[in-house]
């Protein structure tokens, strides 16, 4: 008997009311925060723009704090006010010194660092003998009318392009997978000598970023017993973009450039890294101009942060689209509707500012729920008739795992790989597209799908045949 895994990835975060910059919301979020867990002794302290360095100093000692990182590293982040993750060692509980560092005249906000974990259940090689069902079409052989039909897109020519990149916000990935190792990313402007020759605060950051480890190296695992550790990763990277070479399982695009940003780690991650994840690839497209269209965020449930939110909108603001997985329902597995119990961060809205980043002009997040072969929604998967948006295929999803091999695995985790990937597909054949031509494509070219019609708000499941 085989043993197989599926990974599913939630935050262990309460629910709270959805982003807005209104006092009623945060308030919400604050009365909420005794039922989340963070960490015990940190907070994250978002200054005013333009607050000298003796204010910011006075209000980290009204509550003892001193910095432990600085989550906006570039002048152009930093320029709406510094970001920092502060250490307690005065003795006070979190909620303590948030009340008390908020009401400094520095001080935009604050809030506890969200510990985000994952949690795994168990389920129990692949396009040509009818396992990689998501990536069939309705015209392929084989064939399943509920696959993402990218088999059809290949079929026309169409099997992506290395000159675009996607960032995996995620565990970290297996580098050395050969059906994976081409697709990655080699960093050309800071080469692997020990210095930080491009600036941004990370010394050889050749393939990424390992944010919960702080360092370069954004695979850890090497032996058959590490298997588990960055297994989730790398079969994300796998949907998206495992090569064409006839070797077990494909990704949605043959040829693509994917970057990995490493936060979640075997007991889960923190919101500080996840942010300062996201700030990674808003820099690296705005220094460099990298053409990044998206970031893949198969994470997602629980409470609401203000400094996560202002990251996704800067993140949106630099053209770059955010695919989330809507979410894994409760405890016992049953799929919650976003609408009223809201999971982050695939319920954010970029097209609502907080008080410390003002809006963009487009909603850049793509929230998606996963689909089974036959085309149900997933009893697990989330939804929400205005807050989830396609769906995807979610259930017994073979890809890439570390150490060449290959897993089958399920959750919105890996319906939402589907849809970024679809989303570099549609990049590499319409170069001149902005997101928010891109982010439409993905929604209305769907196909409309019964089990999704009053569950997302288009009713309709990924169909990138004609990308």
């Amino acid at each position: 008997m085989k043993k197989v895994f599926a990974l599913v990835i939630t935050f262990a975060l309460c629910a709270m009311m959805l982003s807005s910059a209104s006092i009623n919301s945060r308030a919400a979020a604050k009365e909420e925060a005794g039922k989340a867990k963070y960490k015990a002794d940190e907070l994250l302290i978002q200054f005013k723009a333009g607050a000298t360095a003796a204010d910011i100093a006075s209000a980290r000692s009204s509550v003892g704090a001193f910095t432990k990182k600085q989550l906006k590293r570039a002048e152009r982040l930093a320029a709406k006010g510094e970001l920092e993750l502060a250490v307690i060692q005065s003795g006070l509980t979190v909620e303590q010194a948030v009340q008390i560092v908020e009401a400094h005249p520095a001080v935009a906000f604050a809030e506890p660092n969200w510990v985000m974990t994952h949690q795994a259940v168990s389920t129990d090689t692949y396009f040509t003998n009818g396992n990689l069902w998501g990536m069939y079409g309705d015209a392929t052989s084989p064939a399943n009318v509920y696959g993402s039909q990218a088999a059809e897109a290949w079929a026309a020519g169409h099997v992506g392009s290395s000159s675009v990149y996607v960032g995996v916000i995620d565990e970290g990935i297996d580098t050395l997978h050969v059906d994976l190792a081409a697709n990655i990313w080699t960093n050309p402007f800071d080469l692997p000598d020990g210095v930080d020759n491009d600036g941004n605060g990370y010394v050889d950051d050749t393939n990424g970023w390992d944010f919960f480890q702080d360092n370069n190296s954004v695979y850890d695992g090497a032996r058959p017993s590490d298997y588990e550790t960055d297994l989730h990763g790398t079969h994300v990277a796998g949907t998206i973009g495992a090569l064409g070479n006839g070797r077990g399982v494909v990704g949605v695009n043959w040829n693509v450039t994917m970057i990995s940003a490493k936060f979640l780690g075997p007991d889960g991650g923190t919101l500080a890294d996840s942010i300062a994840a996201i700030n990674y690839f808003v820099d690296l497209k705005t220094r460099h101009g990298l053409n990044i269209v998206a970031l893949n965020n198969s994470w997602g449930g629980g409470g609401y942060s203000q400094a996560l939110h202002d990251a996704v909108i800067r993140a949106a603001k630099a053209n770059i689209l955010f695919a989330a997985a809507a979410g894994n329902g409760n405890l016992a597995g049953i799929g919650q509707n976003n609408d009223s119990k809201p999971s982050y961060p695939s319920n954010y809205n970029t097209t609502q500012g907080t008080s410390t980043e003002s809006a963009a002009s487009y909603d850049a997040v793509i929230a998606v729920a996963a689909l089974t072969s036959t085309g149900a929604l997933a009893k697990y998967s989330n939804y929400g008739v205005t807050t989830v948006d396609i769906g995807a295929p979610g259930s017994g999803v073979w890809s890439t795992s570390p150490n060449n091999t290959l897993t089958r695995l399920d959750g919105t985790s890996m319906a939402t790989p589907h849809v970024t990937g679809g989303i570099a597909l549609y990049a590499s054949t319409h170069p001149t597209a902005t997101p928010q031509q891109i982010r439409s494509a993905i929604l209305t070219t769907g196909v409309t799908t019964s089990s999704l019609v009053n569950k997302t708000t288009t009713g309709r499941r990924l169909n990138v045949s004609t990308f």
